[in-house]
């Protein structure tokens, strides 16, 4: 089997890695792929990006490709899988139709009321006034999120009235521009991936991320920070009823609608009082915790992959999973998430402590005109690494971070450790 992976950062990494280490699979290309993708697969070009239908559709033709994976949110919404399906060639990942539960919150809000899945109160505004009377009834903290795509930084929490009001502003501003304001979950966060193929549902194992910038989860939103699995403090049988009140009823009701879904649904959830509620869904792998689930998968990948893209999910034996624990970090542009400060040296990547059970995955860096490579974009390595026990898999993973130089950049040094201090409990 040939495998395409279309995307270019360290979820693209991760999948081309887990992809190369399956016997199925006899070759995996990437596109446009990165540096460190370019060490474990052969990548190629995409001028228009990975939402070109038609750069995509050539590729696979030249290729003679068995499977297409389309990592980024974009190309999904784009209608990226449409065209390659309707090329006659298995496709991992849903159809823009269906891509709408991430592409639209409001949309989302919509089907997760007719699956009566437990959320958020949630109201969706227009105009300022709309999202002045929202706030002002949901109370602090406030939620204002962009209903459309923004890469992982449309959302804010805060208590101050004012910067809510300014977000809510902005996402306006936008052609169509809405937002939807919500009430804020109490609880810890859980990252589930659910593997679907419009009808069945495989959950792969629950990890939980950290989006903000800095320490004691301070400072604004980003795309994430870092991630580790399993969760030993999660409550029992969470997976399972996760599953049953909100995963398989939401691709119930999408087939319903005509819109089947199949690939994976990213299901963010808060452990509250109250038990599990949707903060969102996405349509794709999520960054940073493929990095971790990965890490831990021992099912080969690609079989599992080409299941859910040709309806066959249901005759997938279990998947079996490492009993280690895997801990990745993300290393970060200077500035980042603001203006990051590219075309840095990057350097200590090919040889890190702890290898093979580290290494790096790269997300935003290129090769300069010497050759030299440097970062091109705010998240600019994924650090990973796995150990017996959670505390061996942070002592390994910081070990590995430290190794690796960038001027300027930064990282957070508190990854998971609130889990090891055994400080993350679900609020009674």
């Amino acid at each position: 089997m040939k495998v395409l992976v279309l995307g270019s950062g360290a979820r693209e990494h991760a999948l081309v890695r887990s992809l190369a280490l399956d016997p199925s699979v006899d070759a995996v290309l990437a596109a446009p792929g990165n540096p460190g993708i370019a060490t474990v697969a052969h990548c190629e070009p995409l001028p228009g990006g990975p939402a070109d239908a038609a750069g995509v559709l050539d590729l696979v033709r030249r290729h003679d490709v068995d499977l297409v994976v389309v990592g980024p949110e974009a190309p999904l919404v784009a209608g990226v899988a449409d065209a390659v399906r309707d090329a006659g060639v298995p496709c991992f990942g849903p159809s823009a139709d269906a891509a709408r539960l991430e592409g639209s919150k409001a949309y989302a809000k919509e089907v997760m009321g007719v699956a009566q899945v437990p959320t958020a109160l949630a109201h969706v505004c227009t105009t300022l006034p709309q999202v002045r009377d929202a706030v002002d009834a949901l109370g602090a903290p406030y939620v204002v999120k962009d209903d459309g795509l923004a890469a992982g930084k449309g959302v804010v929490v805060t208590e101050d009235r004012d910067e809510a009001l300014e977000h809510a502003a902005a996402c306006l501003a936008k052609e169509d521009g809405r937002v939807v304001v919500e009430e804020f979950l109490d609880g810890p966060e859980v990252s589930l991936f659910c593997v679907c193929d419009g009808e069945t549902v495989l959950p792969l194992a629950p990890a939980q991320d950290f989006k903000r910038v800095g320490e004691g989860d301070s400072g604004p939103n980003t795309g994430g920070m870092g991630a580790y699995s399993p969760l030993a403090w999660a409550p029992e049988g969470l997976v399972d009823d996760v599953v049953a009140r909100v995963a398989q009823p939401v691709v119930d009701e999408m087939a319903r609608r005509g819109t089947p879904f199949a690939g994976v649904l990213y299901v963010g959830l808060a452990l509250t009082a109250r038990g599990p509620k949707v903060v969102e869904f996405n349509v794709r792998f999520g960054d940073p915790e493929t990095q971790v689930v990965l890490d831990r998968l021992r099912t080969p990948l690609g079989r599992l992959l080409l299941a859910a893209a040709t309806g066959r999910l249901a005759e997938v034996e279990p998947l079996r999973w490492s009993a280690d624990t895997a801990v990745t970090v993300v290393v970060a542009a200077e500035n980042y998430p603001g203006a990051p400060v590219t075309g840095g040296p990057v350097t200590g990547v090919e040889d890190v402590p702890g290898a093979p059970g580290a290494y790096v995955l790269h997300a935003g860096t290129a090769y300069d005109d010497d050759g030299l490579l440097v970062a091109s974009g705010g998240r600019v390595l994924s650090v990973v690494a796995s150990g017996a026990t959670l505390a061996d898999a942070r002592s390994a993973v910081y070990a590995a971070v430290d190794a690796v130089g960038l001027p300027g950049s930064h990282h957070r040094r508190d990854i998971a450790a609130a889990a090891e201090r055994g400080e993350v409990a679900v609020p009674s």
